[in-house]
């Protein structure tokens, strides 16, 4: 049977009367590595907070594996990695030297801590910058040096919140593969993103927030499922008559059809063969076309579709 290593429950956060967790509960199992998504504002980084005991709540309780979480619980903390999203490094360290400092926070062992250590370098790729201060790093880079300092004492459950913002490919490539890696050695994960794509990538699972309440759960299969529209079919076409426009609106599993700039989207909920039956009408009445393409549901258009808004509503 999984072991469940986070426990939330009916946890509520208030600031006056603002409140920032609304009777919240979530369950992480062992070995998942958990999407934590929601619009700016929607509660996550409180729930971090809270779960870190790095804030007091007004109702609820927190348990990480097996125990409660309390600001004394030391015994749990040391099995916890935080790579949060503002970069927390000493610039008056090295690499390697912040690295070593962070990890032996939580291993006393010499030996043991140099292994630690170079394991921790060895794995964010950062062999060739050992002596390097953070301020000679790229912003790729310092993400890594952050990562191999939340990860280096090898904890069970690892926190990572929007680790890859502002990195290039190349880095957000290795952090992402890094992360998965993790997961194989047993690391639990919680993972925050703006990119739904990456969520898309590597989470098993995802919870959704708005407003401090859980709206959806599940695997991203489970959540697209929950969307209306299962299919989109976009056709490039001249001069579109409106009576055949007509004509696709009413044809089976058709909810919405929209032509704007000579191109013609036709939304579908169910049904296996819409694209068929579409280009099937248009060949009847005899009506030339360009490119056509058909798009299945996306994590972004679940979220659209459940929070009403757009997970990147920021600026990049």
């Amino acid at each position: 049977m999984e072991r469940t290593v986070v426990k939330i429950d009916n946890l509520v956060k208030r600031y006056g009367e603002l409140t920032a967790l609304d009777h919240f509960s979530l369950e992480i199992k062992e070995g998942e590595i958990l999407g934590l998504l929601g619009p700016n504002g929607s509660g996550k980084t409180t729930t971090i907070n809270c779960l870190l005991s790095l804030l007091s709540f007004d109702k609820g309780r927190i348990e990480i594996f097996g125990k409660e979480m309390t600001p004394t619980s030391y015994d749990i903390k040391k099995e916890i990695g935080i790579i949060m999203q503002n970069v927390a490094v000493f610039d008056e360290l090295t690499v390697y030297e912040n690295i070593d400092y962070f990890c032996g926070l939580y291993i006393n062992d010499k030996a043991k801590r140099k292994q630690y250590v170079d394991e921790a370098v060895k794995f964010v790729g950062l062999e060739d910058f050992l002596k390097f201060y953070p301020k000679k790093l790229s912003g790729g880079l310092l993400r890594r040096l952050n990562i191999a300092c939340g990860i280096a004492h090898k904890p069970k459950l690892i926190i990572l919140d929007e680790p890859t913002v502002a990195v290039d490919p190349q880095s957000r490539n290795k952090i992402l593969e890094g992360i998965q890696e993790l997961n194989k050695n047993g690391a639990t994960v919680i993972y925050t993103s703006h990119y739904m794509e990456e969520v898309e990538q590597i989470c098993t699972r995802i919870a959704i927030m708005d407003k401090g309440k859980k709206i959806a759960e599940g695997t991203k299969d489970e959540l697209k499922r929950m969307t209306r529209n299962t299919e989109t079919i976009i056709i490039e076409i001249l001069d579109l008559p409106k009576a055949v426009r007509d004509k696709i609106s009413v044809l089976p599993h058709v909810y919405k059809t929209d032509y704007d700039d000579d191109k013609l989207t036709v939304s579908c909920s169910g049904g296996k063969h819409n694209l068929l039956r579409v280009l099937g009408l248009l060949q009847k009445e005899e009506l030339s076309f360009g490119r056509v393409y058909s798009e299945l549901p996306t994590l972004n258009d679940v979220f659209l579709e459940i929070t009403g808004k757009a997970l990147r509503d920021k600026e990049e």
